[in-house]
């Protein structure tokens, strides 16, 4: 017993030193001196300062990698494929990769800190990635809890992207947050109108970015953003249905999609399932109405979750997945398109699933 007990001691002592030595590592981070990461197989070969992730490190040398959760180590979005230098992999960046990402030594650059020189991998794309700045031509509560915030471009003036990406806007440094951050917001307007960007940008309880918006950000002011980023887009075939699924500011690339169909003139398919709960959440019902009888082929379909009597609600009541199972019968020419919460993303893959829309016609980016 006396073993047990001192096997035991020994055990916890050496995890309280590791998890002090990893707090003063993240706190007081060593001076590991100029390094070089070869990009691409000498593409670009920046030498930086070492110590810090190599996502805020990539992105000071304005090379850009997705992250929609602000470097938290939470959406898995920042991988990058590291062939050299990356060192052995961190308990933060397992749960995030999958055993053939890890064979394959891909790892989450956010929590994957340039102690060495380094060769990684990117998408030759994100080159492309530019950093914008701007000036809030208009905030518009469109809930209340949900605002429109245009951005005017100033430089550059003009960004060019395909409708259903997204950009990652900078929330500067405040009370609530010691340093900048970056989160990632769907494009709501239509490329058309490449001098300006709409977000639409729900309130969430204790995000630091959305805070900043609705309680600081105000028309006039400054900003900063960087993209465009994103694989979410209409497909290649136009004879599928589309099924639209949203809910809340999950209307954002919807909103620039259906407007560049009826600019262009794309009479496809779609039934644009949106989800609230009282009446009061619902927005741009109005327009998406009139987009109804500008696209023979689009139909919005609005649903309550919790109506309340003086909603005088007469439309359709539930859960946003109980409603596409009671419209869609058979999915064998159909394509899912979602954009919401995590949650709201995974019940819906069950639920187009079920009525025979593999995972190969499904699009969504899951934003967290």
């Amino acid at each position: 017993m006396t073993i047990v007990l001192l096997a035991a001691l020994v055990s916890d002592a050496t995890s309280g030193i590791l998890a002090v030595l990893l707090v003063i590592d993240e706190r007081y981070p060593a001076n590991y001196g100029t390094r070089a990461i070869d990009i691409n197989q000498g593409a670009k070969r920046p030498e930086v300062q070492g110590g810090r992730p190599l996502l805020a490190t990539l992105m000071a040398e304005r090379i850009f990698i997705p992250s929609a959760c602000g470097g938290r180590g939470t959406c898995a979005y920042c991988k990058v494929k590291v062939t050299r230098g990356g060192g052995q992999l961190i308990p933060t960046e397992e749960n995030l990769l999958t055993p053939e990402e890890i064979a394959d030594s891909v790892r989450i650059s956010c929590q994957l800190k340039v102690r060495t020189d380094m060769a990684i991998e990117i998408p030759e794309h994100l080159f492309l990635v530019k950093q914008f700045t701007g000036v809030v031509e208009r905030m518009q509560d469109l809930t209340g809890d949900i605002k429109l915030v245009r951005i005017r471009l100033k430089e550059p003036e003009t960004i060019a992207f395909t409708p259903g990406q997204y950009i990652q806007l900078e929330c500067p440094a405040y009370g609530g947050s010691p340093e900048p951050i970056y989160r990632a917001y769907s494009i709501a307007s239509p490329p058309s109108d490449d001098h300006h960007i709409e977000l639409i940008i729900r309130l969430a309880p204790g995000g630091i970015c959305t805070t900043w918006v609705f309680t600081m950000l105000k028309e006039g002011d400054a900003v900063r953003l960087n993209g465009p980023y994103g694989e979410f887009r209409l497909s290649d075939d136009p004879d599928r249905e589309m099924i639209w699924i949203a809910g809340g500011s999950g209307m954002a690339p919807f909103w620039s999609i259906v407007r560049h169909m009826r600019e262009q003139g794309i009479e496809r398919r779609c039934r644009y399932f949106f989800g609230a709960v009282r009446r009061r959440d619902l927005f741009l019902v109005d327009e998406l109405r009139q987009l109804e009888k500008d696209l023979p082929g689009f139909r919005f379909i609005p649903a309550l979750s919790g109506p309340e009597e003086g909603d005088h609600w007469e439309g359709e009541t539930g859960l946003i997945t109980e409603m596409v199972d009671r419209h869609l019968d058979d999915g064998a020419n159909e394509e899912g398109y979602l954009c919401g919460s995590a949650g709201m993303i995974d019940a819906s893959v069950k639920v187009l699933n079920s009525k025979g829309i593999p995972e190969e016609r499904i699009y969504y980016d899951k934003f967290t």
